[in-house]
């Protein structure tokens, strides 16, 4: 399995667009094959900071999940209006 901690950094302004495509990012995600868990957290402590957790079978999975329109989409939305730091486990 692989877990992918994806944290990201995003300004007030643009905070409740980037909530809701990582929302709707994770609605879609969670009914792939290969997707384990995939969740998204707001940090208790610091408003401008949201985690993205993803377990996925294998790294097969992990290259569908980036092919649908769901993660093109979204995945845009939080390049352009974030800064994005993605930690790797292999277990």
């Amino acid at each position: 399995m692989i877990r992918l901690n994806v944290f990201i950094s995003v300004e007030d302004v643009n905070r409740t667009q980037v909530l809701d495509a990582a929302k709707e990012l994770t609605a879609a995600s969670v009914k792939e094959d290969g997707c384990i868990a995939y969740d998204v957290f707001e940090s208790a402590t610091r408003p401008n900071v949201l985690l993205i957790c993803e377990t996925w079978k294998d790294s097969e999975a992990i290259s569908n999940h980036e092919k649908t329109a769901s993660f093109i989409k979204n995945i845009a939305i939080l390049k352009e209006l974030t800064t994005i730091k993605v930690e790797k486990f292999n277990f």
